[in-house]
């Protein structure tokens, strides 16, 4: 029973905490520095930190925000092409501060995101214990941001008002739109699908 016990212990910890995360891997891109340089190679990027990780020829350097205009990778993990880009964003009172973001889409009200990884607890019935037992996993999450036209950039919270009074010139199509779709406001695939739906309505 001890054996069987271990073994599965091994399992969880093995599934907690070997799955790896985009950017914890290399990807094939490119980076573009503020003074225009164009570098391509692996990229390994660490958005809690804005820096960039850029491999060429067995050679890395790293790259801060802000000495970063943009980079693209193509994922494996969405099997996609991704795009970021270093913007000022006003992370005290007084105080703006390039970071990264990623665009998940660009128009008159442009789609950003900053991914993170979270830990969190889950209950799991234990047979040996005869009883549920808890352990923690890791899960990829997102927090979003809008740009309006004037270029200022907002952190969207997940709520749908909020995702409303954003859109609200044209806020009754939206809300139509995601209801006839069955499309939520905090699900990042169908944020996407919304903000699009608005920029056409706007571009139109």
């Amino acid at each position: 029973m001890r054996t069987l016990f271990v073994l599965v212990f091994l399992i969880i910890v093995q599934s907690s905490f070997g799955q790896e995360f985009p950017s914890q891997l290399w990807h094939e891109g490119k980076l573009v520095t503020v003074d225009s340089d164009t570098i391509s190679g692996e990229l390994k990027y660490d958005l809690d930190n804005d820096l960039v990780q850029i491999s060429v020829n067995k050679v890395i350097k790293t790259y801060s925000s802000r000495k970063i205009f943009y980079f693209e990778i193509f994922d494996e993990f969405y099997e996609n092409y991704r795009y970021f880009y270093s913007l000022p964003y006003r992370t005290t009172a007084n105080y703006e501060t390039p970071i990264l973001f990623e665009v998940l889409y660009e128009g008159p009200l442009t789609l950003l995101c900053r991914e993170y990884i979270t830990q969190e607890t889950v209950p799991q019935y234990s047979y040996y214990r005869r009883g549920n037992t808890y352990r923690s996993s890791y899960k990829l999450d997102f927090n979003y941001y809008f740009v309006s036209k004037g270029g200022s950039i907002n952190q969207y919270f997940l709520k749908k008002k909020e995702l409303l009074d954003v859109m609200q010139r044209k806020s009754g199509e939206v809300k139509q739109f995601m209801k006839n779709n069955n499309l939520k406001y905090d699900k990042r695939g169908d944020l996407v699908r919304i903000t699009a739906y608005y920029n056409s309505l706007i571009d139109s």
